[in-house]
């Protein structure tokens, strides 16, 4: 079994979304959590708040340095994932394609690394 990444990106300066869909989509993910659980796949996942609330955290020749605001100056950034352990890539995809319906946008999916050896 693998471990998968599927990420959701915020696109800032995208119109807001109606309360009311919003809810919805909180609604939907919760469903989807539970069937990931009860399939046995689910990992780990939450949302997150918006890029204005990161700190980015370098060390720079011994010195800690701390800076305000998302790492990557763009528009789309990390929203919300869920770390599954599926079969295949195959499985990932499929419960990345609920869960783009869930969340209502872009959901992308990434295998985590082998870890080596001991």
């Amino acid at each position: 079994m693998t471990q998968y990444l599927l990420s959701v990106h915020y696109v800032e300066g995208a119109p807001a979304t109606p309360a009311e869909e919003m809810d919805a989509a909180y609604r939907d993910v919760d469903a989807l959590n539970s069937v990931l659980m009860e399939k046995g796949v689910w990992v780990f996942g939450g949302g997150l708040h918006e890029p204005s609330t990161a700190t980015v955290v370098r060390v720079e020749d011994g010195e800690t340095l701390m800076t305000d605001g998302p790492f990557a100056e763009a528009k789309e950034q990390l929203g919300g994932f869920w770390i599954l352990e599926c079969a295949d890539l195959d499985e990932a995809l499929d419960w990345a394609a609920q869960a783009t319906v869930a969340c209502r946008a872009p959901v992308e999916v990434r295998p985590f690394q082998d870890e080596p050896a001991a």
